[in-house]
């Protein structure tokens, strides 16, 4: 009988072996070990990283399972995994494991449904962006702006639906990171609960028919969609795991960069980045002008003068020089660009103008040509809300045409996918809880209902892992979590000043605002002048230290010069910075901190000269809510 058992268990596994063939590949590290598992009815992958169980069996598949696949390893840490119609390549690297999906033929695909799946090894904590606020109720239109909900695996809202990054903390201290990246043709890629503790991607379906809807009518809604996700001679994006071994190395990560496309504009020295000073936020507030203040002619001269004077780049005139339904018609005749124009070209300022998204795709060419012909410098285009396949059709096409006009392009109610690096004339992407949040932000209990600081210690790690983010940072007027109340016209924000200028450093942003009101910086002259020196785009950034939603500190280099920044939630901290990024010799510095009150009055702050040498610790305190900076000369 025992030998009978051992004969049938011996043909079983034989049978096994004849079904299923795995192949692994390995980062250049080592550390990162793919496995891919090619049975004749299914394509699963797994991941470890040096010893650490990251995903189990994870199921890869493309209008149904991907069948009679076979493969092989390449170059060590590629691997090819083909059948009669797909290709799926596999990567793994030092941080990361990947795979995409690439079509056989020429002949366009029509793409059903993709199967993505995530499953890790344990019902580990993660940080969720669920979608919320729908657009018109539809379920995939959404500004993707989401705080995160830190909370196991297993408890993960089967009913609701996330954007990426989403992260999920590992054993032995480290961080996995689900996003897609080089989202082309094809629609981005959001996550649900799959199983006891894994995820699974969802794709919007295909419009078929769109109206006018959501906020204030100005969206371009889905009424009817179709029952596929995508045609076209496919590669879909790329599915990444990015595994960290600690969380500060995600924040000089770069590795939407590489696995982004590659840049289409053979020219790129017209782009410019910059500063800008925005008006929306600060509903247009001046003071001591013998004008009234609004959306008029005087109002942007002035916003032109202040820009001018303290070295910033660009004004933006937003939401309201134009029609609603077109950007050529019936424009507000308060505002007179034939003034603003050539008075802002006189001063080295430029000009960029606020845009609806389905404005800007009504008549690209036409309207982006007369535009750039007249002198304007980009548009900040508003509204996408959505990125089913139609809709990153379009924003590809708005990026090809405004790059060929010489157009900057800020895009709003999108989350980066890549395009940037194809187009890098996109200086700039919302798709973030931003400062704009805290004006309608209502109070519960003793304080605001959301934790803005904690938030803004966690974007950092994993909003700006896939691109730049429009935060719009700058308040003038700073609130302790005991004293913030919302209120549109007069906003403040939650933290400290030296919070808000930290941000100026610790975020990534090509095109950064000023969202204040220039009559608010003037008076806070000493602060302006400190913003006004810090560059928005670098030559490094290293991650120096830090904790997902604790806390960040980074180093950035411009040239011979350093930016350092740290910032906490509402916890205050005191923290030690080592300088070994420095070269050697001793350096002037000047640091901008929270004042000694700051937990008692946010707007409290201290601006300081010192002499800083490579290798020296730097002892820092952060307040409640606070921040701190150090600009290297």
């Amino acid at each position: 009988m025992k030998k009978t058992l051992v004969l049938l268990s011996l043909l079983i596994l034989s049978f096994s072996a004849a079904k299923s063939k795995d192949l692994s590949i390995a980062s250049p590290d080592g550390k990162m070990r793919v496995t891919i598992h090619v049975e004749q009815d299914r394509l699963t992958w797994e991941v470890n990283h040096e010893g650490t169980p990251v995903l189990t069996p994870s199921e890869i598949g493309i209008n149904g399972h991907l069948t009679r696949m076979k493969g092989k390893a390449a170059k060590g840490n590629t691997a090819l995994v083909s059948n009669s119609q797909y290709t799926v390549e596999f990567h793994a690297d030092n941080d990361a494991a990947a795979y995409r999906i690439i079509a056989k033929g020429k002949k366009p695909v029509t793409i059903n449904n993709e199967t993505a799946e995530f499953q890790f090894a344990g019902d580990y904590k993660a940080f969720i962006p669920y979608v919320n606020d729908n657009r018109s109720g539809e379920r995939w239109c959404f500004s993707f702006e989401s705080y995160y909900d830190e909370q196991p695996l297993s408890k993960m809202f089967s009913d609701s639906l996330a954007i990426n990054p989403l992260a999920v903390r590992l054993p032995q201290g480290k961080t996995a990171v689900v996003l897609d990246a080089n989202v082309t043709d094809y629609p981005g890629m959001f996550l649900k609960k799959c199983g006891a503790h894994g995820l699974q991607a969802e794709f919007a379906p295909y419009p078929l028919k769109e109206e006018n809807s959501g906020h204030a009518s100005l969206n371009l809604i889905p009424t009817s969609r179709a029952n596929y996700i995508a045609k076209s001679t496919i590669q879909t994006p790329w599915r990444i795991v990015a595994v960290m071994e600690n969380d500060a190395q995600l924040l000089s990560s770069d590795i939407a960069r590489r696995y982004g496309p590659s840049c289409r504009i053979t020219d790129t020295s017209w782009i410019r980045p910059g500063k800008v000073a925005w008006d929306w936020w600060n509903a247009t507030m001046l003071t001591g002008v013998d004008f009234r203040a609004g959306m008029n002619t005087d109002t942007y001269k002035y916003y032109i003068d202040f820009a001018a004077k303290n070295h910033l780049e660009y004004i933006i005139i937003d939401e309201g020089w134009s029609s609603e339904e077109s950007l050529t018609e019936k424009l507000n005749p308060e505002i007179d660009l034939s003034v603003l124009l050539p008075y802002a070209k006189d001063r080295n300022v430029g000009i960029i103008l606020w845009s609806s998204w389905r404005n800007s795709a009504r008549n690209t060419e036409q309207d982006f040509k007369h535009y750039a012909d007249l002198g304007i410098a980009g548009f900040k285009v508003d509204f996408f809300d959505r990125d089913d396949q139609a809709l990153i059709r379009s924003a590809w096409e708005i990026a090809d045409c405004a790059a060929r006009h010489h157009l900057l392009l800020d895009f709003h109610g999108f989350r980066p996918t890549g395009i940037n690096y194809a187009y890098p004339n996109i200086v700039n992407f919302e798709g973030v809880k931003g400062l704009e949040n805290s004006k309608w932000e209502p109070r519960t209990g003793n304080g605001p209902m959301h934790d803005q600081p904690r938030y803004d210690v966690t974007i950092p790690y994993l909003r700006m892992l896939i691109g730049p983010l429009d935060y719009t940072p700058g308040a003038m007027v700073n609130a302790t979590r005991a004293q913030f109340f919302g209120n549109n016209d007069h906003p403040m924000s939650q933290g400290t000043r030296a919070h808000q200028v930290a941000m100026y450093i610790t975020y990534d942003a090509p095109l950064q605002m000023l969202a204040d009101s220039p009559s608010k910086y003037m008076k806070e002259q000493e602060t302006t002048d400190y913003i006004s020196r810090i560059p928005t785009v670098f030559d490094e950034v290293i991650g120096l230290d830090g904790e997902i939603g604790e806390y960040t500190v980074i180093a950035k280099r411009k040239g011979q010069k350093w930016y350092l920044s740290a910032m906490t939630n509402w916890q205050s901290r005191d923290l030690s910075i080592d300088l070994s990024m420095l070269s050697s010799g001793s350096h002037q510095a000047t640091i901008f901190a929270d004042g000694l009150n700051a937990d008692r009055d946010a707007t409290d702050y201290k601006c300081s000269v010192t002499t800083v040498r490579q290798g020296q610790r730097l002892n820092i305190h952060l307040a409640p809510g606070g921040g701190w900076s150090m600009i290297v000369d």
